[in-house]
């Protein structure tokens, strides 16, 4: 089973002619509201990608909870340890441009209140635990020093931070996720300067047994262990609305993992998913379905060859 550990907002999204600059306000026809949250959009993704899953999080007592919670509950995911606080839901603002680039701004609400004990008597050992950055390192560390204890495998993405803060945790983890930016903040802390290139970085964020994927957008991806290296490229997409595609990455990648696909195999869902996910707005109504992302999936080429000293 699939453990998120992590936030849980409702985005306001604004279509847009082009994403403002500081200090200029520019205007769209209209706006539409969807439930957000890295860590709820990934246990969606993952649910709708096959996987059984459990959410472990906080809405606050107020009228955005329920929409917050609605595809969750929608989708099977079991939301018996999502918490109901005082205070607000987490709220996204999101602009998408005419291109599907997006701006996004977060108020983080109860979020700021998810403790790592809430995972006491909840997390399993076979569990697997995806993490992300929308919490602080505090409860991030805790989480992974519960899964440790218990004996759950870990997947942390780095979004939306790579910092020093979470280069400090990923010593624990099992399978490492980050964009090209969040690779180059990540591996900078371990003295691997930024302008070394995707693939310079996956190596020093690998270790000695964690999997190290770096997203690359339109390009695809990389990924390696210490023995092992892989490539994807991104299949060719019209892209509407690239907000939560990373998500989308992530759940269909831990849903893999966790039914126990191989990694080439783990690592093409993912690009499917992700790719899927570019072509319809929302972060969470554009996560496609399992059998989607096994059709696109099994058009894509992985190459893959051992590490070479």
């Amino acid at each position: 089973m699939i453990t998120v550990f992590g936030s849980i907002n409702l985005d306001l999204v604004v279509c847009l002619p082009r994403l403002p600059v500081p200090g200029e306000t520019v205007v769209g026809p209209d706006h539409q509201t969807f439930a957000g949250g890295k860590g709820a959009n990934q246990a969606l993704a993952a649910a709708r990608a096959g996987a059984s899953v459990r959410m472990v999080g906080a809405v606050g007592r107020d009228a955005h909870s329920a929409p917050a919670l609605a595809n969750l509950d929608l989708a099977g995911v079991d939301l018996s340890a999502v918490r109901h606080l005082e205070g607000t839901t987490g709220l996204a603002m999101i602009g998408i441009d005419a291109e599907g680039e997006n701006l996004i701004m977060c108020a983080s609400g109860v979020n700021a209140r998810v403790a790592a004990d809430w995972l006491d008597g909840v997390l399993e050992p076979d569990d697997l635990l995806v993490l992300q950055r929308e919490l602080s390192a505090d409860p991030i560390s805790g989480a992974i020093a519960r899964a440790r204890k218990v004996g759950a495998r870990v997947l942390l993405n780095a979004a939306p931070s790579g910092d020093a803060a979470l280069a400090g945790l990923i010593g624990d983890v099992d399978v490492l996720v980050a964009n090209a930016v969040e690779a180059a903040e990540l591996a900078g802390a371990f003295g691997c300067p930024g302008a070394e290139g995707a693939e310079v970085h996956c190596a020093a964020l690998c270790g000695n047994s964690r999997l190290a994927v770096v997203t690359l957008g339109g390009d695809g991806l990389v990924a390696r262990t210490a023995e092992r290296i892989w490539r994807v490229a991104a299949p060719r997409i019209e892209v509407l609305d690239t907000t939560g595609a990373g998500d989308a990455f992530v759940g269909a990648l831990a849903a893999a993992l966790d039914r126990g696909a191989d990694i080439s195999r783990a690592l093409a869902e993912g690009t499917a998913a992700g790719a899927l996910a570019c072509t319809a707005t929302g972060a969470q109504s554009s996560s496609p379905d399992a059998g989607a992302i096994a059709e696109l999936a099994d058009t894509l080429v992985v190459e893959t060859a051992p590490v070479t000293r």
